[in-house]
């Protein structure tokens, strides 16, 4: 619930931004900003087995194949065990039920430990109801967990990298794919 609060609030400071114009009649338009951004942090720093998470936004809310989503994150614990999960924003511009991702997770030498190919429904594949949780007009956030109950052998910086794998080349409706890595309590 409070990844899907965090991506709502960013999603209404995103378009409070795109419409600055119209904002600017308003005269306590820094503080409402300021105040959506510092509630964003509050959200945040409330989720104990978050060990990271980030997000690639597409500017032109198109994935291009030539655009791969790479993020790096810290292990520091080799003790622990990890659940990693996808994330992705779409909105009803996507053209397919389905979504299918290559990832590569990377180790701190440079090893490829894991590679392999998702496949995420995004829409309900028989009615074509979006699925995903809604916070905004026709914005759409999805979170799949790929790797679950996850070692990890060494510490340092790890990598992941999503390469969308369409037949099309520039795939609208898609704003953002990101990753998110949490701890699993014992």
């Amino acid at each position: 619930m409070i990844k899907e609060l965090r991506f709502m609030i960013l999603e209404v400071v995103r378009q409070a931004n795109v419409a600055s114009d119209k904002l600017k009649s308003y005269s306590g338009n820094s503080y409402v900003t300021l105040f959506l951004i510092g509630f964003v942090f509050l959200i945040s720093s409330c989720d104990s087995n978050r060990v990271y998470e980030d997000n690639v936004e597409f500017k032109d809310r198109t994935w291009k194949i030539t655009t791969p989503a790479e993020l790096e994150f810290e292990v520091s614990d080799t003790t622990q065990v990890y659940n990693l999960y996808l994330d992705v924003r779409n909105s009803l511009d996507y053209p397919y039920a389905r979504l299918f991702v290559n990832y590569q997770l990377v180790d701190p030498n440079g090893t490829v430990l894991k590679k392999e190919m998702l496949t995420e429904n995004l829409f309900d594949v028989k009615t074509g109801e979006p699925n995903g949780r809604s916070g905004l007009g026709d914005v759409y956030d999805h979170q799949f967990g790929f790797l679950t109950n996850h070692p990890f052998k060494s510490k340092g910086k790890h990598k992941v990298k999503f390469e969308q794998f369409m037949r099309q080349d520039t795939l609208p409706g898609i704003l953002a794919v990101g990753l998110r890595v949490e701890t699993i309590q014992k």
